[in-house]
């Protein structure tokens, strides 16, 4: 690596959809894209930045299409929280089969396959140099796992969260439906919620903005682009206060 090539950050949390982890395929986990997800995690971590990571659980189970199809809204949301950890097992077992010493937390207490979020086991495990996953959202109903994001960001005092998604910025609409969408490189947090461009939902902008945390979003689908969006390189669009 480069002697210029220094991260810009010295604590972030990466946000993953489960989506994210699919690779080709049309739900479930994809393992060589774990690996890759992964491999550029460890790469990373290895610069010396301290990650966490929210994971979602869209790949396995959604809850708004859980409620949409008959089922209790909450129990649909508690379902889409379990799918989370399974993710975040998978992510937690590719780091460890890399060398990276890792945790999962959930907010949901499951002790029997991780820990139960505690705050400051949290702060603990990051400042012993371990990567720290988090699962089950924010172990409410209602919430999402960009909002769980935006929370544990503000509670391991991150400098960043880097949101990884299938294109490589925020559009004005989806680019993969309509050419004419328009890419932005910088917005505000107002910019976001005026134009309704839920790259995140409106809660977790709004905690975002609340305690001045920026929003990098890239392609995780892109190889090396979590390094480089690390190193303030590459391609991304940048939310942030426009004061």
């Amino acid at each position: 690596m480069p002697d210029d090539a220094k991260p810009s950050y010295r604590r972030i949390l990466l946000k993953i959809s489960g989506e994210a982890l699919m690779g080709r395929q049309e739900y479930g986990l994809e393992a060589e894209t774990v690996q890759r997800v992964a491999s550029e995690v460890k790469a990373v971590h290895d610069m010396g930045v301290e990650v966490c990571i929210v994971v979602g659980g869209g790949n396995i189970f959604r809850g708004v299409s859980g409620a949409a199809g008959g089922m209790d809204r909450a129990s649909a949301d508690y379902m889409g929280m379990l799918a989370t950890v399974i993710n975040a097992l998978a992510m937690q077992s590719a780091l460890e089969g890399m060398g990276v010493y890792t945790r999962v937390l959930s907010a949901i207490p499951m002790q029997t396959v991780c820990e139960p979020y505690i705050r400051r086991r949290a702060m603990h495990h990051m400042e012993k140099d371990r990567v720290v996953i988090f699962g089950a959202g924010t172990g409410n109903p209602s919430f999402t796992t960009d909002t769980a994001a935006a929370l544990r960001a503000f509670e391991m005092n991150c400098d960043v969260i880097i949101k990884a998604t299938k294109v490589d910025g925020v559009y004005s609409a989806d680019p993969v439906n309509n050419p004419d969408a328009i890419r932005y490189d910088r917005l505000t947090y107002r910019e976001v919620l005026e134009k309704d461009l839920r790259v995140m939902d409106a809660t977790a902008i709004a905690h975002a903005r609340e305690n001045n945390i920026p929003i990098l979003v890239f392609s995780v689908q892109e190889a090396g682009a979590l390094i480089d969006v690390v190193q303030s390189r590459g391609n991304f669009t940048l939310i942030e206060d426009g004061g």
